[in-house]
C-alpha cells in the first residue's frame, strides 16, 4: 500500500488526511450547534457551555491545520482519473462539491479563529499558543464581521458535506463502483489509468457560490453589530475643568482570565484648586451604561442580571477631592442600578499650568451593586472588578 497516489487509487497519506478531516468535521459541527443552543443562566450551565465552545474552537483550529497540510500534500500528487468521465454533469457536480469543501476547510475555521482573536472573554481555545492573532485588532466590528462570515460559510460547508456523503453512498450502493473503496485503506485499483483532468469551471462556480452567500449575509445585516440597548443621552456639563481626552476602563476576570473593556460615553464636572486647604474640589461623573464595550460578553454585561442597562441607563459617581501626600483621593458615592455605596478612588495628578493629567484605579465588588447575581461564586466570574480611569483636562 503506497503512501503516494497511483493512476487508479489514492495513497495512504491522502486517505489518512481525508478520514482525519472527516472525524474532526463530524465532531466540531455538532459541538458548535449544541453549545450555541445551551442555556447559561447558572454557574454550572455557563461553565458547561464555555467548555463545549472551547472544544469546538480547539477542534476548528485542528481542522484548519490538517486542511493546510492536506492541500500542501495534494499539490505534490497527481490525482487519479475519475471512474465515469463520460458522465459530464455528474463529474462537474462532484468537482464543484470538492472545491466547496476545499475552500470551506480553510475559510470556515479561519473566520472562526479571527472572530475569537478579535474579541475578549468566554471560552478560550485549549491549544498551547496565544489567543490573539497578529494584525487582528481587538475590535467589536471586526469580531462581528468574521462571526457573520463564519456562520454563513459554515452553512456552505454543511451543504457540501451532505452532498459529498450522498455522492459517496450513491456510488457505493447504486453504481456499485470503487469510488468509496479507493479512498479506504487497503488496495483498490479500480478505475481507468491516467491522471485526473480538471478544469476551471468548478473552482469558478465554487467562488461564485461563496460570493453570492456572502452578499446575502451582508444584505441580511449579519456582519454589523446590533444591540437592543439604547444609550443614555447625556447632557452637556458646565465645568471649571473640561475633559479633553480620557477613558473609564473595566476589567473583569472570567474563567480565571482577564477581560477588559471601557465605557465610551461619559461626562465629568470637575472643580479643583491645588492651592486650597482641606477639600480641594469636587467631581461628578455620569456614565452611559449602554456605551460599555467589553468583548464577547458585552451583551450579557448589559443584560438584566448584570448592569440592566435598559432599566438603569446611567451610573453616577459624586465625590470630594482631598490630598493624600503626593497623590489625591476622590471620596464619594457610586450609584449603579439605584444602589449607592461609598467609594474611595486614589489617583495621581500631574499639573502643567492649566492642563491636568490624572490616573486612578479602584477595585469594586460586583455584589455590592447586585451585578451578576446568578454567578453566585467565583468559579466563572470573579467578584472583584477593576475600574481604571485616565483623563486629561484643561482649566
Amino acid at each position: 500500500m503506497s503512501t503516494t497516489h497511483s493512476s487508479t487509487t489514492y495513497g495512504t497519506v491522502t486517505k489518512t488526511f481525508h478520514w482525519l478531516t472527516a472525524l474532526f468535521i463530524l465532531t466540531v459541527i455538532p459541538l458548535g450547534a449544541i453549545a450555541n443552543r445551551l442555556p447559561y443562566e447558572t454557574n454550572e450551565q455557563l461553565a458547561f457551555k464555555a467548555q463545549l465552545f472551547s472544544f469546538h474552537k480547539t477542534l476548528g483550529l485542528l481542522v484548519f491545520a490538517v486542511a493546510l497540510a492536506r492541500i500542501i500534500w495534494a499539490l505534490t500528487q497527481t490525482k487519479p482519473a475519475g471512474l465515469h468521465p463520460d458522465r459530464k454533469a455528474e463529474t462537474m457536480l462532484a468537482e464543484l462539491v470538492h472545491w466547496l469543501l476545499y475552500i470551506s476547510l480553510v475559510a470556515v475555521p479561519l473566520t472562526g479563529w479571527i472572530h475569537h482573536a478579535a474579541t475578549e472573554g468566554f471560552a478560550p481555545h485549549l491549544l498551547p499558543m496565544g489567543q490573539d492573532l497578529p494584525f487582528v485588532p481587538n475590535d467589536e466590528s471586526v469580531a462581528k464581521l468574521f462571526a457573520g462570515l463564519h456562520w454563513v460559510w459554515s452553512k456552505i460547508m454543511v451543504g457540501a458535506i451532505l452532498l459529498h456523503i450522498a455522492g459517496a453512498l450513491k456510488h457505493h450502493f447504486i453504481d456499485k463502483d470503487a469510488t468509496l473503496r479507493r479512498m479506504w485503506f487497503g488496495t483498490s485499483d479500480a478505475g481507468t489509468d491516467g491522471s485526473h483532468q480538471g478544469n476551471l469551471a468548478a473552482p469558478i462556480a465554487a467562488l461564485v457560490i461563496y460570493a453570492a452567500a456572502t452578499g446575502a449575509g451582508a444584505a441580511a445585516g449579519l456582519y454589523t453589530a446590533k444591540s437592543d440597548i439604547v444609550q443614555a443621552d447625556l447632557a452637556e456639563v458646565s465645568s471649571e475643568w473640561t475633559v479633553t481626552t480620557g477613558e473609564i476602563g473595566l476589567t473583569i476576570t472570567q474563567f480565571n482570565s482577564p477581560v477588559s473593556g471601557a465605557f465610551e460615553e461619559w461626562t465629568s464636572a470637575i472643580t479643583f484648586d491645588e492651592n486650597a486647604t482641606g477639600v480641594l474640589g469636587n467631581v461628578e461623573t455620569t456614565i452611559s451604561i449602554g456605551s460599555l464595550k467589553i468583548g464577547s460578553v458585552t451583551n450579557d454585561a448589559l443584560g438584566s442580571d448584570f448592569f440592566n442597562a435598559a432599566n438603569f441607563p446611567t451610573a453616577v459617581f459624586a465625590g470630594e477631592i482631598t490630598a493624600d501626600g503626593d497623590n489625591y483621593i476622590a471620596d464619594g458615592t457610586l450609584t449603579i442600578k439605584d444602589i449607592s455605596a461609598p467609594i474611595s478612588l486614589p489617583f495621581s495628578l500631574t499639573l502643567d499650568g492649566d492642563t491636568a493629567e490624572m490616573a486612578g484605579s479602584v477595585v469594586i465588588d460586583r455584589r455590592t451593586f447586585q451585578i451578576g447575581q446568578s454567578m453566585s461564586d467565583e468559579s466563572n466570574l470573579a467578584f472583584a472588578v477593576t475600574v481604571d480611569i485616565a483623563l486629561t483636562a484643561t482649566r
